[in-house]
């Protein structure tokens, strides 16, 4: 068979592009599947948070089934978790004990900090219920938790010398502006 031949007999069968062998006609354009939506940086947090917390669950001996998983187990995530902190938390027997700026180096451990376990805790939260959990039944809910979390944070903010305050929520500007106003009319 001749190449002009060849070429023919495809026009014959009709135009368009060629995929893993198959011939598409051109008068039907193939149009890939819409893309899923990108997530947000929280929400893809999120996800991988949940199938860290997940993947620790199995691999806990015996393995614990997200059923049977109560606050006991995300406590000891979250001691898990602090092996691969980044934050020096002095010790009570340290000379930096209580200093903000230590002036040199010690032995004492890095931790998890407070304000990320927190977000961790408040992403796992979201993530269980969004994956079919009862809120009334949520681990990561539970006072434990937050007793242990204020504990941490209350610790470190001692080994830094640093109290922790609590940041106050920022009024929206007009609330702002009517406030103001009425003050001034009030004088």
């Amino acid at each position: 068979m001749s190449s002009d031949h060849q070429s023919k007999g495809r026009s014959e069968i009709g135009e368009g592009s060629s995929r893993g062998g198959l011939l598409i006609p051109s008068d039907h354009p193939q149009q890939p599947p819409p893309a899923p939506p990108q997530l947000s940086r929280y929400e893809s947090q999120k996800r991988r948070d949940w199938n860290t917390f997940g993947q620790y669950l199995k691999n806990q001996r015996p393995p614990v089934a997200l059923s049977h998983c109560n606050y006991s187990h995300v406590l000891d995530f979250l001691r898990y978790l602090d092996q691969f902190g980044k934050t020096k938390v002095h010790l009570q027997g340290c000379v930096f004990y209580g200093h903000p700026d230590p002036a040199g180096p010690c032995s004492c451990p890095l931790r998890q900090a407070w304000g990320s376990l927190d977000a961790l805790i408040g992403r796992l939260r979201a993530a269980y219920e969004e994956n079919g959990g009862l809120p009334e039944m949520n681990p990561f809910a539970n006072g434990a938790i937050r007793v242990y979390l204020r504990e941490i944070r209350d610790s470190q903010a001692k080994a830094r010398g640093i109290p922790y305050k609590k940041k106050k929520k920022k009024r929206n500007q007009k609330a702002n502006e009517e406030t103001s106003s009425f003050r001034m009319q009030q004088s």
